[in-house]
């Protein structure tokens, strides 16, 4: 139980950072720090918004809980990347959408795989809803590289309606998650019936909390999430410039860590009790919610603020999509795992960040 106090007592202690934040962007400090201690103030508040989220889901029941830890699971990157795209950075939310599906699926899964085979000799997981989740994952993949083929094929036709066919395919996309949710909650809810550790082996520090002190949990660290997002936006275009990063790379790598960082403890937490369904399934899940349904709301959003986002990503980020999800598929095939897939699942991930890393700007 201590290192899980201790795990938890970290993520308070990063509240700090809140404050720290605030103060340092009133007084006009480099907007590198302010970048840095928003970020750090994002990580403790969407630990807390997944463990009130979770608790609430609990107490409504397997299928409305699943509903609500599907809406809300994303919460913290979707807030982050809504304010990028009211502030019209359409490239780093395009990056931040790629950096989280490439992120669970190859940091988040190595890091379960490598810190849970280093325990145990071998962990297994049901192929079928893993594989389930690999398949939607290429769906993701598909929704992707249809855009930039297209993109490529009618350049400097007059009337692409590039925009058009954005719009439909998250429509698709949105769709397909909706009927993801009832294949998971209602005909196929044995697959993904694992439960939670019981309340006394609760990694995530959510015991004893009541209905109402989740609700105001949520709804406060959504409100801070919301003030902190939009310091780290602004933030963004200046400390990329100072520290000679791209906007493709902050968004790729550094933002989608942010936004996932206490769900990632959580999975491999997860995985080092040997529960390497539930692992999966944080890492796999959380990947095919932000494709199927982070992606789509944010292109309907876009309308919203007057400058449409498209689907046309750059054809690395479309790559790296491809290549995470044909690596995810294999680690899937055999319902098993050990250390070393972890290790390989982190070095492609690793490469994939340098290459983001010195990649000179998007290029489709």
């Amino acid at each position: 139980m201590s290192h899980h106090r201790f795990r938890i007592d970290i993520l308070n202690v990063l509240l700090i950072f809140v404050p720290v934040s605030l103060i340092l962007h009133l007084l006009h400090i480099d907007p590198v720090w302010v970048f840095v201690t928003a970020a750090l103030a994002i990580v403790p508040l969407a630990g807390l918004m997944g463990r009130a989220t979770e608790r609430l889901a609990e107490r409504v029941g397997a299928g409305w809980g699943g509903l609500l830890n599907a809406s809300f699971g994303n919460a913290a990157e979707l807030i982050i990347a809504v304010m990028a795209l009211r502030a019209g950075l359409h490239d780093v939310v395009k990056a931040s959408i790629t950096g989280s599906i490439i992120g669970n699926v190859l940091l988040v899964l190595g890091l379960s795989f490598l810190i849970g085979g280093l325990r145990f000799h071998r962990q297994t997981f049901n192929r079928t809803a893993a594989g389930m989740g690999a398949t939607l994952l290429a769906l993701s993949a598909i929704a992707l590289l249809v855009p930039a083929i297209f993109h490529f094929i009618v350049r400097g036709h007059p009337q692409a309606h590039e925009q058009e066919l954005s719009f439909e395919i998250a429509v698709v996309l949105f769709i397909t998650y909706l009927l993801s949710l009832v294949f998971t909650l209602r005909t196929h809810k044995h697959l993904y019936g694992q439960p939670l550790p019981s309340t006394q082996d609760d990694p995530t520090g959510r015991a004893g909390w009541s209905n109402g002190r989740s609700l105001i949990i949520l709804l406060v660290a959504a409100t801070l999430v919301v003030l902190m997002s939009e310091l780290l936006v602004d933030a963004v275009r200046p400390t990329a410039e100072a520290l000679g990063m791209t906007e493709v790379f902050i968004g790729v790598i550094l933002v989608a860590i942010i936004g996932n960082a206490a769900e990632h403890s959580t999975a491999v937490l997860m995985a080092a009790r040997n529960h390497m369904d539930l692992a999966l399934h944080i890492a796999v899940g959380s990947s095919t919610q932000i494709a199927l349904f982070v992606a789509p709301v944010l292109v309907f959003l876009s309308y919203s603020f007057g400058s449409p986002m498209n689907l046309i990503f750059t054809t690395f980020e479309v790559v790296s999509v491809a290549v995470s999800v044909g690596i995810v598929s294999l680690v899937a095939m055999d319902g098993e795992s050990n250390w070393m897939e972890g290790v390989q699942l982190l070095a492609v991930y690793a490469i994939l960040a340098l290459a983001f890393y010195f990649l000179p700007s998007p290029q489709v």
